[in-house]
This record gives structure tokens, sequence and C-alpha cells, in this order.
């Protein structure tokens, strides 16, 4: 059934029946004239390094190496000016750090890049930034600031230590109080917690309990999310791994709902399919505009016509940079329907939209390519119309994702495996 649903999903939105990625590098003057087709653009910078391999963790990390790290920071610096050098003081709108665990580079290169990154781009927006309990202590936090971030995430994953000892997180539910007391008392203009539900063996009391354990924290977001199993992790790989059987979503959509009547109740707004951030305060989130410029090993830029994805390993990463070639390891040209289906996702993920900024992007009415599929899940409750804005229900946000989900899963999976088992592949077929 879920390989059906993809295919249907995948014909039905962008034409294609295979996604084909190639072995190509974009030439500077194709980026040049890419970017050129943007008012503004988002920045991504991915640190991959780890104090450990978490089992069900699906990005591109790799255990940290002190020369290794500075030799990163050193290629990052360079692509950065790279990308400066063709977007001619273009504005940066959005800028996101992301990992692996940036913050394991806090004391061996991240300042550099991050002052390089200012140097160099017109950043017009905040800096966001992950970071992980252990490396937040006081000091930690004061380098943290003064480094420009303004938003941070911590990630928690879990309230309850048995649950902790399940996912491999080196630190205690205790450790994790303190840790995210501090952030929260640090005057960062958006502490975000990231946890999970739809754990083995976790129950609805607990999810429950955890909601309100994260409000009585006072953090500013909270990011729930159900734990997806990747086919390339250790916990995807087990006979038992399970992702999108009809128990198992029913089981979620009921931890889920739990999240948002706690949520609600406390002051908080829904402001993307998983995540909640109380009224008033700056949402924390990762790139938000249209088309952006991925940073680092396994970086993923997405232009107008063009999506292309750097090498997921680090030291071929410096190696590249060091020869003054651009990291790409694949490239995927986008059609004008995959462009399409592509920003549609991106927006039920934020789960509102407008007819405006689709007909600013497209040239046309949303009516026209979607009108069918928006009357349906307006009649199914999923979506409300006001005639210029589109917002999703709450069952909406889950449902909607959820069936995105059964395509991306599968794809980034196998995506993302073939690039670590094969650093400079040839092409990979989805």
């Amino acid at each position: 059934m879920e390989q059906f649903i993809r295919q249907f999903l995948l014909k039905r939105l962008t034409g294609e029946r295979e996604i084909r990625f190639t072995k190509a590098v974009p030439s500077r003057e194709t980026l040049r004239a890419e970017l050129a087709k943007t008012d503004a653009i988002g920045v991504y910078l991915h640190v991959p390094f780890c104090a450990q391999i978490c089992p069900y963790c699906p990005y591109n990390k790799e255990i940290y190496q002190g020369g290794l790290a500075a030799a990163y920071a050193g290629a990052v610096r360079k692509e950065m000016g790279l990308y400066a050098e063709l977007l001619d003081g273009k504005p940066v709108s959005s800028c996101y750090i992301g990992g692996g665990t940036p913050t394991t580079m806090l004391h061996s290169g991240l300042p550099d890049m991050i002052g390089q990154l200012r140097r160099v781009f017109n950043l017009q927006c905040d800096i966001h930034m992950e970071s992980h309990p252990n490396h937040l202590s006081a000091a930690n936090l004061d380098a943290i600031a003064a480094m420009g971030v303004r938003c941070l995430s911590i990630g928690v994953e879990a309230l309850f230590d048995r649950h902790l000892e399940t996912l491999h997180r080196p630190y205690t539910v205790s450790n994790v109080k303190e840790a995210v007391g501090r952030a929260v008392a640090h005057g960062f203009d958006c502490v975000n917690v990231d946890v999970m539900f739809g754990l083995p063996g976790q129950t609805l009391e607990e999810v429950g309990q955890t909601a309100h354990e994260l409000v009585a924290m006072g953090v500013d977001q909270v990011a729930a999310y159900p734990i997806f199993l990747f086919p390339h992790t250790p916990m995807g790989r087990t006979e038992h791994a399970d992702n999108h059987s009809i128990r198992l979503s029913l089981k979620r959509r009921k931890m889920l709902a739990i999240f948002e009547e706690v949520l609600y109740a406390a002051g908080y707004e829904r402001s993307s399919a998983w995540a909640f951030t109380r009224k008033g305060v700056a949402r924390y989130c990762s790139v938000t505009v249209p088309a952006y410029i991925g940073l680092g090993a396994s970086g993923g830029s997405y232009l107008r016509d063009l999506f292309y994805l750097n090498t997921f390993g680090a030291a071929g990463y410096v190696k590249a940079l060091e020869e003054d070639r651009l990291p790409v390891a694949l490239t995927l040209d986008l059609s004008e329907r995959m462009q399409r289906a592509g920003w549609l996702y991106w927006r039920i993920y934020e789960t509102r939209f407008s007819r405006t900024a689709y007909r600013e992007r497209f040239g046309e009415d949303i009516d026209r390519a979607y009108g069918g599929y928006l009357r349906l899940l307006r009649l199914m409750g999923f979506l409300k119309d006001d005639g210029e804005k589109f917002v999703l229900s709450d069952s909406g946000s889950f449902w909607l994702h959820a069936c995105e989900d059964i395509v991306s899963i599968d794809y980034i999976g196998k995506l993302w495996g073939a690039s670590r088992r094969e650093l400079w592949p040839e092409e990979v077929v989805l």
C-alpha cells in the first residue's frame, strides 16, 4: 500500500515516475543565473560532528575529531566566500545551523564560521542554531550568545530516563532540566526544545506529563515529533521497524493531540506540523524561504530550477574546497511541476499558505493546479480557506504530513543512505 501511495503521489504531483540524481556539478555561471531569479536567499550550515552516534538519527554525522573539525571550519569559510561572490550582496533572510551537533565545534571553529558568515553575506535575519543539552554550561551559553545566535534549539528528545536510555542519550532528565533552565534564563529570543513521541513503550500519560513539564520549564517553543525509523539507521534496520501502520498512526495522532491540548491551553500556537510557539515569541525554525543554499558536508541547495547536494564525507568536502572545487556530489534538475510540488510540500509543513504567494512564485492561481485537491481537503475538514489564506486544521496538519512522510521518509532514506555508502555516487534513482 505504501509503495502504491508513493507512486501515485509522485506521478500526480510531479508528473514523474522516478527522481534521478546525477553526478554533476553546476557551473558557477549556472548558479549565478539561478541565484539572480530570487529576491532573497536562505542559508543552511551543516556541522556533521557528534560526540556519539544515536541509533535513530537519520542525518549526516560522524564522530568529532579536533583536527578534522579545524580543517572543516576552514573549508566552510572558503565555501562561504565562493557563494558570497555569486550572491553579490543579495539579502540573506533566513539562517540556520544544524547537524550533527553544531555545539561540538563551539571551541574549535564555530565562532570563525559564524564570523565569516556575518562578514561575507548580507545577513538580514537572526541566526538559529541546534545544540546539545550536555554543552549548555553557563560559560558555553555566554559563548553562543556572543556569536550572535538569538534562537536556540535543544535536542532533549525525552523527559523520562528509560526513554533516554532507549535512545542512547548521554544524560538524565535532571541534567536536561538544569540545562534548559539555564538556556531559558539566558535571554535568547526563542528557546526551542525537541521531544519525540511514539517511542517504544511510551504511554499517553507520559506524553501528557512531558507536555506539562515543558510548559513549566518556560520554553518558548516545543517541537514534538514522532520518531521515524529510517532504513539506513541502526533502529531502522531492525525487523520490527515500522512507520506507517494504521495502529501506529492512530496512536501517534492521540499523542500529538495531547501536546495540542496542553500547549494551546498554556498560550502556545501551532507554527508548523510539529511545532508550537508561545504567542508573541519569535519562532525558532529552519530555513523558511523557498530558495536556499546549503553549506558544509551534505548541505543541500534548493534553487528555482535546481536541487543539489554536497558530498556527505567531511574529509572529502574539505579536500574539494582545498582544490577550489564546489563539493557537490549529486544534482537534480527540477521541472516546473516538481517545483510546484516542492513548494506545496513545505507550505503544508508550515500549515499555512496563501493564494498570493503561490501566484507570485508561479504566475498562476493555485486553484488551476490544485483546485480539486483543495476542495477535497476542505470537505474533509483538513483545510480552512478564507479566500486568500489556507490554514490546516490540527487533524489536517497531522494526516497530510503523515501522507507526505510516506513519500519523503522512503525517498530521503534512499538518498541519504546511498550518499553515506558512496560519497561521490554516479547517480541515485528514487
